[in-house]
Formats: C-alpha cells, structure tokens, sequence
C-alpha cells in the first residue's frame, strides 16, 4: 500500500475503533482543551510526546524543534508558552531533550551546517559555559550525553526568563517547571529533577522582569 495512503486508512481506523468504545470521544474533545502540561521536546520522529507519557489527545500542549531550544526570540516558542501559561493555565512546563540527539550532535562538531548554524549555536553556547565540565569528560560517548542533559537544563533556565511564566511563579505555588531525557535504547524517562525555584532566585537579579517576584526571591 501507498505509504500516504496508509496514513489515511490508519488515521479512520484509529477514528472508529475510538468512537466504537467512547461514542462521545471526539464530541468532548471538540469542546475545548484543558491540558495540565506544556511538552517542549525535539522534533525528532522517536519522541511522540503523548505516546511516551500515555496520555491521550487534549492532555498534552505540545511544542516540538530541532533539539528542544527555547530561543528568547523565536516567536513561535514565545506564542506557545504564553498561551499555555496565561490562557490554558497549564501545571507545568516540561522541557525534554533525548539521547542520540541529532542537533546536539552536530553542535558538538565543528562543520557548517547552513541554515541551522544560528540554531544550533544556542547548543554551542550551552556548551561554552560548562566546558571545563565538559572537556573533563574523556569518553566522547558520555560527553555528548552530558551535553543532552545540560542542553535541557539551560532550556529550563530560558524558561524561567519569560515574564509569563515568572507570574505563573508568583500566582499558582502548584506550578512547576521540569527537565528530562528520553531514552531512545529503553524508552525510559529520565528526570533531571530540576530545582527551578532555586534556579530562578540565582538569576532573579538580573532576569527577574517584575518587582514582586523580585521582592519575594
């Protein structure tokens, strides 16, 4: 069978074998989305969001790039966290990275990769202000799964640099901001047990952009 075609069929049967034991599935999906979660994974083909949290459609607010970055001026990031944060009123905010991550690859090596250079630079920054860390790691293998992990932590830091989220901070004491890595090899979920508050009073003189948080670090 045509491979697109494919997609087609499996796309009704997964429609009809939802509707034939939840006849009210997709009526109460229409009718709006309350998701507790935003998801900021890569958009590597072996990191479904949903999937690898068991969590069925309208659980999950999703936002997927090449290596999980939160740019500070990509406005498509920006608009995803915003909306999530002041209008879905998300829990939390999770950043995941993966092993054997493509982009964090090739930010390790030193080749042009064209147009994803600026995009990739964001991971070489990350690279530069724990190289001594870094560089102490002599098998090549578990630096570059170091890098995985400090990528989703610096990500983590960017988060908490955006003035929706720092009112989030301050208006819900229930939300959160976490980092993991998704282990392709065991399909297992590695929580990098982030402490963002303590995170956000080391940079809060510097990146705190509202006078009560400031006042509450």
């Amino acid at each position: 069978m045509d491979p697109y075609k494919k997609m087609l069929d499996n796309n009704r049967k997964w429609a009809a074998d939802l509707k034939a034991n939840q006849p009210e599935y997709f009526a109460d999906l229409a009718s709006g989305q309350s998701p507790e979660t935003l998801f900021i994974g890569c958009s590597d083909s072996r990191v479904p969001a949903n999937s690898i949290i068991g969590l069925p459609p309208g659980e999950v607010f999703v936002h997927r790039n090449v290596a999980n970055l939160v740019h500070n001026a990509d406005m498509n990031i920006l608009s995803t966290v915003d909306f999530a944060v002041t209008h879905l009123k998300v829990q939390r905010i999770i950043v995941c990275g993966h092993t054997l991550c493509g982009g964090v690859k090739a930010a390790m090596e030193a080749r042009d990769m064209g147009v994803l250079n600026p995009w990739l630079r964001q991971i070489r920054d990350v690279y530069r202000l724990h190289f001594d860390h870094l560089e102490s790691i002599d098998d090549e293998d578990a630096r570059y799964h170091r890098l995985v992990e400090l990528n989703v932590q610096e990500q983590c830091v960017n988060i908490l640099k955006y003035i929706a989220v720092q009112k989030a901070i301050l208006q819900n004491p229930n939300f959160s901001v976490h980092g993991w890595v998704f282990d392709v090899r065991t399909g297992l979920i590695q929580d990098l047990e982030i402490d963002f508050r303590q995170i956000l009073k080391d940079i809060g003189k510097i990146y705190a952009l509202s006078g009560s948080l400031i006042r509450r670090l």
